[in-house]
């Protein structure tokens, strides 16, 4: 292109074209090259399994109705699928969102009003971060995993109306697992309501893939949980359970 450095190295990405050949392998590559920040964790999107049920589901329901679901979009897939999740998830019941992005960053600013609080662990996903900035609730952000630190900001935040502590369950950029224990316990006892978001975690973290809230035994105590169909489920889409 006309804005394009002369002589030097050009950094061209790699486009996956199938057949896949595994969780994250990429075209193009004869040496094998290993694509490790690839969505597809455990090489689902490409069982057989799940390819079969995508056609079949094509074939019964079509492209979809061309609607968003609140108009007239939503089908009885969306709806089984939405059953299936939160009885996976042993909630009550759960929303789908076009992905877990969306879904963070609808969901603050739907639930806190500006009587409220929203403390944010620092290094939450940026789509977390966003969902914060988009909501009109009072904004603590407490430094990384540290339980002192969110314990004043829960003392402080005490004159607010709602308490909501926000939180990764894994934290995707260096594999941290929050201590939802303890933070379970600090909610109790300044009585505020638990989210996590588990997209790093659904699918293979507790002894039945749950995630991060199965793993610490602290299912009971999570509020509201926000995941995706996407990564170790191999499609796409976020939920919102409850």
């Amino acid at each position: 292109g006309a804005g394009a450095p002369r002589g030097g190295s050009q950094c061209r990405p790699s486009v996956p074209s199938p057949p896949w050949n595994g969780p994250a392998s990429l075209s193009r590559s004869p040496a094998g090259i290993l694509n490790f920040c690839a969505n597809n964790y455990l090489g689902l999107s490409s069982h057989p399994e799940v390819i079969r049920a995508a056609v079949e589901a094509l074939e019964k329901f079509g492209a979809g109705l061309s609607s968003v679901r609140f108009i007239c979009g939503t089908q009885s897939i969306h709806k089984d699928l939405e059953e299936k999740i939160a009885r996976f998830h042993q909630r009550e019941d759960s929303i789908l969102y076009a992905s877990c992005f969306d879904a963070n960053a609808g969901i603050f600013e739907a639930l806190l009003s500006p009587e409220d609080a929203v403390l944010s662990d620092e290094l939450n996903h940026a789509s977390i971060i966003d969902g914060i900035r988009l909501c009109k609730a009072n904004k603590y952000r407490y430094k990384h995993m540290d339980m002192q630190d969110l314990e004043a900001k829960l003392q402080d935040a005490q004159k607010h109306r709602l308490r909501l502590v926000a939180t990764d369950g894994a934290f995707s950029m260096d594999g941290d697992i929050a201590p939802l224990r303890e933070i379970c316990q600090l909610a109790q006892k300044y009585d505020a309501l638990v989210f996590i978001d588990e997209c790093h975690a659904t699918g293979f973290l507790g002894p039945n893939g749950r995630g991060t809230d199965e793993l610490l035994g602290v299912m009971d105590k999570v509020t509201i949980i926000n995941s995706t169909l996407g990564k170790a489920l191999g499609g796409a889409a976020g939920e919102v359970i409850f």
